[in-house]
This record gives structure tokens, C-alpha cells and sequence, in this order.
């Protein structure tokens, strides 16, 4: 009998044994074909060695509704409807998905695929490899327990396990989860990811780098087309020297932009400077951050004592990064509060210049240090290292000194100039409409003089001898009288703008949340400057 003759009656044995044989699936209601052979090129039987097995060898074909599978040989198990197939294993379904492998274990009754060894499965764009693989086909979830791969265009994702929905394109993975790409690299314990719209969500310690910017979270979501990050849990991100946390985090890759929600702290340890607040902005390109909500500024560079600032809205810019000649400005509106040990200050705005270390202050600025009060339209404090060095004044300018809860020693002027020696001020400068009072000390520190002055001109200058401090003043011609204490005039002893602010200065760092206002009364009036003629052309 000829090779043709052959082939004829095996596939009209086959027809005929497995034609209309139909049963019910056992999930969603679907129908379920019993396996049919397509070709052969040979076909065995041995009822003793394996009992309702029937051997097949060579272009092996088999068919169960869209499912076709072909190998080199298998062994077709017919009552429960299940084979065994060996060597260049192919099960293709539709035209959107194949599955390769040396080895697969078909049920046709549950309709799941047991593939092992050198497993390739392929849907649509997206190649996943491993060793062993389970595929449902009632389900159209592939899924892999002894570690895999898949590949996704410019993703590759590796994990111990995983699985894969075809139909939805969603998959799952766990365990050792790496997916690199050519601008990122995210590790996790858990990740699901979305093969259509290319959403990442990681659950568990996850770490993502990518560039000099590391992510550290245990809940978030990745797309890895657009590169915008959710944070959804208390999260870390780490940029060179910076840090932002936050219990939840926006990240704009492409812009470099983050937004920070709830309990929001950024720290610049190059530069040892933190913002704090309910809600934060920071851009990694340009160095900028934005704080509102309980916004905290924090500067600790000058060692020895810490600067705290609170505002509704912190700004903090950066400028000349990673250079010798890097600084940043600090932008603070409106409620501004600030304190270090040795200066407090208050007012409406303020911006702070850590190339100057100048801070200024705008709109009804008061500065204390010690027992001194300055206040004036615009204050401008020059710091040097760790300690205040001086404080310029411009217009309507007034230093009050509290010598006790009766006493103070006043200067108003235009302009007013304070500096300052390791904390402790030895000199003063008013110019401009300058008046003063003042109570000389006598040795045993009691008063029995108080002097009242006016000129356009002053200089106060403070003298620390072996056993007590002595004040000078200069002036040019001056008009002025000297009184006992006690026996000045009212206009004398307290000048007319004459103000103490104890109730308004801030006592510590965990007080300038409190926002507390100047009286109505005892606020600076509005000086109307005059503006340019306009010119007619």
C-alpha cells in the first residue's frame, strides 16, 4: 500500500471518528469541540504499553474550534479528549496570539495548555519567555511560575511570577519584578501592568531610577509612554543631594516637575535648606520648590543656629547648580513670621538671598533681636555666617531698646542703620528727622537722667567697659533737653510713633503659625510717593 493510499485512510478514519462530536465548556457558557486531527504523517497504537493512546509522528496538526496547534510528534489521549505534544511545539489561536515550546500537556476539556522548556508565547506586539508556562483559553490568561520575561516594545520586564490576560491585555507579576527601559528602571514586589494604556502599578518596596532622580514607594502608578508617576502612599524621591517626601507625589518626567500632597518636605542637604507644608511643588531641572499650608523654610548653613520662616506661600529658587557659585532666594507672602535665636521678624512679604545673606522685609516689617524693636516701610537684615550683622531702615524708621517695663530707649528717622558685633549691636545711625530718647545708665545701673533730641542727624554707639556697658550719642546741631527721671513730658519720653510689639514677635520655631496683627491704630501710615509727570509726545 502506497504513502498517498495511507494518508486517505487516515484522515477518513479521523473524520470519521471525530466528526460531530461536541460537549458543553464548563465556564461562561461556551461550547466545546473535541480535538480533531488535521494531518499526520504517521500514526501508531499500543493497547498494551499505553491504553487509549494513539501516536502520532511528523507535521503533527490538531485543531479545537480557533485553536491550531502542530508539532513533531504527540500521543492523543481520546476519552478525555487531551495530547501530549513534543518537539517544535506551535498552538497558535486567531492571528493574534502563538505559543511555542519543546514541550505542552493540552486538556481539551478544561482547555488549558501546560507548556514547558524554551516557551515563547506572542500576542499581538508583546513576546513573553520562560521555561514553564500555563495558558487558560476558557480564561485567555497565560501565566508563568518559575520566572519569565516579557517584552513590550522598549520595556522589559523580568519576574519568578506572572500572568497575562490576552484578551484585556492586563498582567500581573510578582516576586523579584525588574522592568527596564531605556529612560527608567523600576523594581517592585508586585507590579500590574496595562499593555494598552501602558499604566504600571507597583504595590509593596518598589524602587524606580531613572537619570539622577530615584523613587522610592510602595503604591504607585507608572506610564511608560508619558512618564507621569501617581505616588499614592507616603513617598520618597531622591534627586543628587535633594530629597522631596510627601504622602502622595505627581511626578512630570518630561517637565521635571513634582507636586507633593499632604505633609510635604523638601531638603537640600548640598545647600542644608528644607521646605515643609501640606502642599509642595519642586521642579529636579531648575532647583525650584514651592511650599503652602503650614509652608516651613528651614535653614540650617550657617552651623551654629537654624533659621525658621513661615508664610500662606513659600518659593524657594535655585540658581547656577552643581557650580562653586551656586545660592538660592526664598520668596515669602502674605503672614511672613520668622525666627533664630538671635533676630525675629514679622511682616507682609519678605525675600531672603542666601548669596547676601540678606533678608528683606516689605509692608509693616518689624525685627527684634534682644530687647530691641526695629520697625520701618522696608527692613533689609544682612546676615554674617551665623550672626546677624546688621539692619538697614528705610522710612519711618523706629528702634525702641526695653530697658524695663517703663523705660525705653527710642530713635525715629527717615533712615535708620543698626549694626551689630557677634550678636550684640554697638552702633547706631538716623538720619533725617531723627529723634531721640534716651536714659543714661549710671554705674550701679539705676536712671536718673532722660535726655530727649532732636536733629537731622545721630550716631549712638554702645561701649562695653570691664564692669558695664556705656552708650554715646553724636549729633551735629541738635536741640534737645535733659530731664530727671521721671519729670519729661509725655511727648518726651514716649516719641510720637512710639510702639512696643511683644505680643506680635515670634517666641520659638513652633510659633509662627500663629498669625498675629499689629493693632489698627499702631499700624504705619501710607505715604503716597510721587510719580513721574507724564510726558505728552
Amino acid at each position: 500500500m502506497g504513502y498517498k493510499t495511507i494518508h486517505i485512510v487516515l484522515i477518513l478514519f479521523f473524520s470519521f471518528t471525530f466528526s460531530h462530536s461536541f460537549a458543553q465548556k464548563k465556564n461562561q457558557g461556551q461550547k466545546s469541540e473535541r480535538i480533531e486531527l488535521i494531518f499526520a504523517d504517521r500514526l501508531s497504537h499500543d493497547q498494551l504499553k499505553r491504553p487509549g493512546a494513539q501516536c502520532f509522528n511528523g507535521h503533527v496538526h490538531f485543531r479545537q474550534d480557533i485553536m491550531h496547534l502542530k508539532c513533531d510528534s504527540a500521543i492523543f489521549f481520546e476519552p478525555s479528549n487531551s495530547f501530549e505534544a513534543f518537539g517544535h511545539v506551535h498552538m497558535t489561536q486567531g492571528d493574534t496570539l502563538s505559543l511555542d515550546g519543546d514541550y505542552m500537556f493540552y486538556d481539551g476539556m478544561s482547555q488549558i495548555a501546560q507548556v514547558r522548556h524554551h516557551v515563547v508565547m506572542r500576542h499581538r506586539k508583546q513576546v513573553l519567555k520562560t521555561d514553564s508556562l500555563n495558558y487558560d483559553r476558557m480564561l485567555d490568561v497565560g501565566y508563568y511560575f518559575d520566572g519569565g520575561e516579557l517584552f513590550d516594545g522598549d520595556n522589559h520586564l523580568t519576574s519568578d511570577y506572572g500572568e497575562y490576560y490576552t484578551s484585556t491585555r492586563q498582567s500581573t507579576f510578582n516576586y523579584n519584578v525588574k522592568l527596564t527601559n531605556p529612560k527608567f528602571t523600576l523594581t517592585s514586589d508586585t507590579l500590574h501592568y496595562n499593555l494598552i494604556n501602558k499604566w504600571a502599578h507597583v504595590v509593596g518596596p518598589s524602587n524606580m531610577i531613572s537619570d539622577d532622580t530615584r523613587i522610592y514607594t510602595e503604591d504607585a502608578y507608572y506610564n511608560t509612554d508619558t512618564q507621569l508617576s501617581r505616588l499614592v502612599q507616603r513617598n520618597t524621591v531622591f534627586n543628587n543631594q535633594k530629597k522631596l517626601t510627601g504622602d502622595s507625589i505627581f511626578y512630570d518626567k518630561n517637565h521635571g516637575d513634582f507636586y507633593g500632597y499632604g505633609n510635604v518636605i523638601y531638603e537640600d542637604k548640598e545647600n542644608k535648606n528644607m521646605l515643609k507644608g501640606d502642599f509642595g511643588q519642586y521642579n529636579e531641572i531648575d532647583g525650584s520648590a514651592m511650599s503652602t499650608g503650614h509652608a516651613l523654610a528651614i535653614d540650617y548653613s550657617q552651623g551654629i543656629d537654624t533659621l525658621y520662616l513661615h508664610a500662606d506661600t513659600l518659593r524657594l529658587y535655585s540658581f547656577n547648580q552643581d557650580t562653586d557659585s551656586a545660592y538660592r532666594t526664598v520668596h515669602g507672602f502674605p503672614h511672613v513670621r520668622s525666627y533664630r535665636k538671635d533676630v525675629q521678624a514679622v511682616c507682609d512679604s519678605l525675600v531672603y538671598l542666601s548669596s547676601k545673606q540678606l533678608m528683606t522685609l516689605y509692608k509693616d516689617p518689624i525685627v527684634w533681636s534682644d530687647a530691641r524693636q526695629i520697625l520701618g516701610e522696608e527692613i533689609n537684615v544682612f546676615m554674617n555666617d551665623s550672626t546677624i550683622d546688621s539692619v538697614h531702615v528705610d522710612r519711618q524708621a523706629l528702634m525702641v531698646e526695653q530697658i524695663d517695663t517703663v523705660h525705653y530707649n527710642q530713635i525715629s528717622a527717615h533712615q535708620l542703620r543698626a549694626y551689630f558685633h557677634q550678636g550684640e549691636m554697638y552702633l547706631n545711625e538716623a538720619e533725617g528727622n531723627v529723634c531721640v530718647v534716651n536714659f543714661p545708665m549710671e554705674k550701679d545701673s539705676t536712671l536718673l537722667y532722660q535726655n530727649y533730641t532732636e536733629t537731622t542727624l545721630a550716631r549712638m554707639c554702645s561701649i562695653q567697659l570691664p564692669d558695664r556697658k556705656v552708650q554715646r550719642l553724636w549729633t551735629p546741631a541738635a536741640q534737645g533737653t535733659l530731664y530727671n527721671a521721671g519729670e519729661a513730658p509725655r511727648e518726651h519720653t514716649y516719641l510720637e510713633n512710639f510702639a512696643w510689639f511683644s505680643y506680635i514677635r515670634p517666641l520659638h520655631k513652633d510659633d509662627l503659625f500663629e498669625w498675629r496683627a499689629k493693632e489698627s491704630s499702631k499700624k504705619l501710615k501710607t505715604i503716597v510717593r510721587r510719580a513721574a509727570p507724564l510726558q505728552n509726545l
